[in-house]
């Protein structure tokens, strides 16, 4: 879904037409439900990570009894946050879910090292002007993305599984050792 904090557009994966922001939705008093990507079964859904360069970590469920944890959010917010903004920004769940699913689909239950999560535009145009593998549309920007790497995996091996998965964008950058994810349109490079 090419999403936008605060845009009704349509889902490419399932075509849902109405999907608030996070901020706004938990504003309200109201609880999360489930990602239409991952939206079958009950199983709780849970996720390790660590960013690097600041070794701020999340170990725990985010996802259980059919809706999505909203402290568990809020703490996988922060360590996806840009590290050179303010304040976090509110991921999109469905990249968790992705992640979830990868780990799965290679048999780890290792902790996601997390290189970048959410951009600022500002953050993003400046890597865009040092690297022309950077995206100036990145889905960074819209808390959509993640590039990451489980430390005993080779790159290449995540990224066909995550590529077979077809639950959103998959890139491989095999001289970095990481892949990116994301839980937009199904595409690979």
């Amino acid at each position: 879904m090419a999403r936008v904090f605060g845009h009704d557009t349509a889902c490419a994966c399932c075509g849902a037409q109405r999907v608030l922001p996070r901020r706004a939705f938990l504003a309200g008093g109201g609880a999360l439900l489930a990602s239409p990507v991952l939206a079958q079964g009950t199983a709780a859904r849970s996720l390790r990570v660590r960013r690097n360069f600041t070794d701020d970590t999340f170990s725990g469920v985010y996802w259980r009894d059919g809706r999505y944890d909203r402290d568990a959010l809020r703490q996988l917010d922060h360590v996806f946050r840009d590290l050179s903004a303010a304040e976090p920004t509110p991921m999109d769940p469905r990249l968790f879910d992705v992640m979830s699913a990868v780990a799965d689909a290679v048999d780890s239950d290792e902790t996601w090292e997390v290189i970048s999560g959410y951009r600022t535009p500002e953050t993003n145009a400046s890597r865009a002007t040092q690297s022309r593998r950077v995206s100036t549309v990145s889905l960074h920007m819209s808390g959509m993305a993640a590039d990451c790497r489980l430390p005993n995996r080779v790159s290449l091996e995540m990224a066909r599984r995550a590529a077979d998965l077809q639950l959103g964008g998959v890139g491989l950058y095999r001289r970095d050792g990481f892949v990116h994810l994301d839980c937009g349109p199904v595409r690979r490079w």
